[in-house]
């Protein structure tokens, strides 16, 4: 009996009442909640634009500004007087004296052919090499890939100054080759530095320059080169007769006004890094443009070679708020006129009244709070936030029944001020900007000050957003 006792209670089956709900586990639902939460959060970290923050602090930028300008000399034009060979004996960029003897005129062309053993015999004095090794030397500092007809240039003004070492020798048996073949000896008319190119450029002033001169696609440059055949009358060479000259480049009016008022500029020539102090004048050209004439009086020689030349000029520093570019922004504000602002001592904002409808269509009044941005003095209009006016609003004087309706709007130069929490828009003067900065004057009315906060970037915030710090 016993033994059949303990099969009963092995064979025992307990059964689960239906309808009991199984145990929840809170642990589970907690970590899936955490984990449903940083979900969320990372959705919307990679899907918000992040809002990074700038220091205000003060600065200062050189104000190096490199332009391309025009050089303009005392250039006078000598024609050649017969039709023939010419061998030149003076070198180009070399100063003569009036009457030296600068090249000659082989009418037959003769001489060439009885000149060339001893051409092939020529060689080069230290001092010649001093000079070949001189010209090598600029033509590569100043060689500019976009230009690459300086090569051909380059490459003329080499083969004239071995033509005039070749053309020594033959200047001194001239006379025992020559025989009854025609020679004509060509002397220099002045004193001056010679050249033996032209582009048309010679006898203009600054005053006769246009937009279109600046334009290098309309420039046409002539090389003369010597052994060749020169047609008579036509231009060969030209004589420089003066050591002073001049650098004119592009200025907008108010910029080569304030320039000309220091008087003296200093100026680095990019194609050596050359460094020289030059004079100022605003001139007007021919077209009403507005240029700034450079006048030098010395170097004239170095830069003979050349007619378009970079330069810079090396102004003093511009020093105040220093401020990234990506941080400026532009907005748009209605101007009002002062007598329907109304200053209840609320700084950087003013009361207006404007007329208004009632529910049953009478005409009333309400006042509304405008924010102040910019006052301008000519006008004597303030810059008010274009948020809370409509074009067509018909503003109230407090004292009397005088309106004005809105309708003026003017633009501003901004950053977005954060020290209050939301982007709020300041009026920034720019006195100097680069490439990657600007500086503005500092502790202006309706502008920033030291250690200010702004937003770096300016297109990843909206006027009065709210920022998270």
């Amino acid at each position: 009996m016993a033994k059949n006792g303990s099969n009963r209670q092995q064979n025992k089956v307990v059964s689960y009442q239906k309808g009991v709900t199984p145990r929840i586990n809170i642990g589970l639902i907690i970590i899936g909640f955490i984990f449903v939460q940083m979900l969320i959060y990372v959705i919307s970290f990679f899907n918000t634009s992040h809002i990074e923050r700038h220091e205000v602090r003060e600065g200062s930028l050189t104000v190096n500004t490199t332009y391309e300008g025009i050089a303009l000399r005392e250039e006078y034009l000598v024609t050649n007087p017969s039709a023939g060979y010419v061998n030149f004996y003076i070198y180009d960029g070399e100063r003569t004296a009036v009457g030296d003897l600068v090249y000659t005129v082989d009418e037959t062309g003769r001489l060439e052919k009885a000149g060339t053993g001893m051409f092939e015999e020529s060689k080069l004095s230290d001092q010649e090499l001093r000079e070949f090794r001189t010209e090598i030397i600029n033509y590569v500092h100043g060689f500019d890939e976009e230009d690459f007809d300086s090569v051909y240039d380059f490459k003329r003004s080499l083969k004239n100054t071995v033509a005039k070492i070749s053309n020594v020798n033959f200047l001194k048996n001239l006379e025992e080759l020559s025989g009854n073949d025609v020679i004509n000896y060509c002397y220099a008319p002045m004193t001056g530095v010679v050249s033996y190119w032209t582009d048309g450029y010679e006898g203009k002033t600054a005053e006769q320059l246009t937009e279109k001169d600046f334009k290098k696609e309309n420039y046409e440059r002539k090389q003369v080169i010597g052994d060749e055949v020169v047609e008579k009358e036509a231009p060969i060479y030209k004589v420089c007769t003066s050591e002073l000259w001049d650098v004119i480049i592009p200025m907008d009016a108010e910029r080569g006004k304030a320039i000309e008022e220091q008087g003296y500029v200093k100026v680095r020539f990019q194609k050596n890094q050359y460094e020289s102090w030059a004079s100022t004048k605003l001139i007007y050209g021919e077209d009403g443009n507005s240029y700034l004439k450079l006048s030098f009086n010395n170097s004239m020689v170095t830069f003979i070679s050349d007619r378009f030349l970079d330069v810079q000029l090396i102004l003093e520093e511009e020093t105040g708020l220093k401020i990234p570019l990506s941080a400026i922004v532009e907005k748009e504000f209605f101007l009002l006129e002062e007598p329907y602002l109304i200053d209840e001592g609320q700084k950087g904002k003013r009361t207006i009244i404007r007329q208004c409808y009632l529910e049953d269509g009478t005409i009333s009044t309400e006042r509304l709070t405008v924010g102040i941005y910019s006052y301008d003095e000519e006008t004597g209009k303030y810059y008010v936030d274009a948020t809370m006016l409509n074009t067509g609003d018909i503003l109230h004087q407090l004292d009397n029944q005088t309106t004005d309706v809105v309708r003026e709007r003017a633009t501003l130069i901004g950053v977005y001020n954060i020290n209050k929490g939301y982007a709020d828009f300041r009026e920034i003067s720019i006195l100097y900007q680069n490439e990657e900065y600007a500086i503005v004057k500092s502790d202006t009315e309706y502008g920033l000050k030291v250690y200010d906060y702004i937003v770096l970037n300016a297109d990843s915030v909206k006027d009065q957003q709210f920022i998270n710090k």
